[in-house]
This record gives C-alpha cells, sequence and structure tokens, in this order.
C-alpha cells in the first residue's frame, strides 16, 4: 500500500543560496539559512528522518512542531575573528529545514536524538493510518474478518 507520508517544502532560492556560499565563502543568516543535507526513509511503522549537522552544538538544535510542521534550526557558530583563515569550507551560522508532514504521521510523538553531528527524528505512523481488521457479522452467518 503506497501512501503519502511526508512531504519535504523547499525554498527555490536555497540552491541558489547554496551555490552563492561556495563561491563566495558566506555563512548563513537568520534571514538566509544554509542548508542542512537529509535522508529520509520508512522502516516499518516509523519514518526516519536524519539531518547532517556536524560540529554543531546540540544546545543549539532548536526543533518546534506547529501542527503537521516540523522545522530544525542549528548554529554553527563564526570562527574568532582574530584567527587567520587558511581555508573556509565549511558552512557557518543558521541551519534550517522544515518538513511538512502528512496526516498519517503521528507528530506528536516525534523523537530526537543526536549522536556524531547527526539529528534523528523518529515519526511514528499514526494509529489511525495502521492497517487493521474488521469483523463483520451477518444474520444466520459466522463472523468473519474483512482486512481494512
Amino acid at each position: 500500500m503506497e501512501v503519502e507520508t511526508m512531504l519535504m517544502r523547499t525554498d527555490p532560492f536555497r540552491e541558489l543560496d547554496r551555490l552563492t556560499q561556495q563561491v563566495f565563502g558566506t555563512d548563513g543568516t537568520p534571514a538566509r539559512p544554509s542548508m542542512m543535507p537529509m535522508d529520509a526513509w520508512r522502516d516499518g511503522d516509523i519514518f526516519v528522518v536524519e539531518f547532517d549537522l556536524p560540529g554543531v552544538d546540540p544546545d543549539s538544535i532548536d526543533l518546534d512542531v506547529e501542527r503537521n510542521t516540523v522545522t530544525v534550526k542549528a548554529e554553527r557558530p563564526a570562527r574568532d575573528s582574530q584567527t587567520e583563515l587558511l581555508a573556509a569550507e565549511r558552512p557557518r551560522g543558521v541551519f534550517s529545514r522544515q518538513l511538512l508532514l502528512g496526516d498519517n504521521l503521528d507528530a506528536e510523538n516525534i523523537a530526537a536524538s543526536y549522536d556524531a553531528g547527526v539529528l534523528t527524528l523518529k515519526i511514528p505512523v499514526a494509529e489511525r493510518a495502521k492497517p487493521r481488521k474488521i469483523s463483520v457479522t451477518s444474520k444466520g452467518h459466522d463472523k468473519q474478518a474483512i482486512d481494512a
């Protein structure tokens, strides 16, 4: 059974911002957050989403859920301006990503963990979206189960 489960909200300017950051070495700001790479998959009755956030202090990670929208924000602070940079390839500043969850996911019971630079969200499938059996009765016949 294929069900629309998760839709990622995209920003048409995000790729342009990423390319600009690579060319000019600019950091993300609250007005123009940097991209955080992500993988998402279904494992049974759980959807798993992993975000790459290496070098981010776990205390800087902000995870909000409003209705069916999950917003992840994190920050990797800028280096001390007194240091002389020889290379600056790792983006710094604010990172942000939004996910729009389908109605078949349980946004009330999201579990989050951060380990080795990876933020992992585990989002259960809502009970109302799981397959179930319904008993059907009929006069003069035995009960039979019908898959729903």
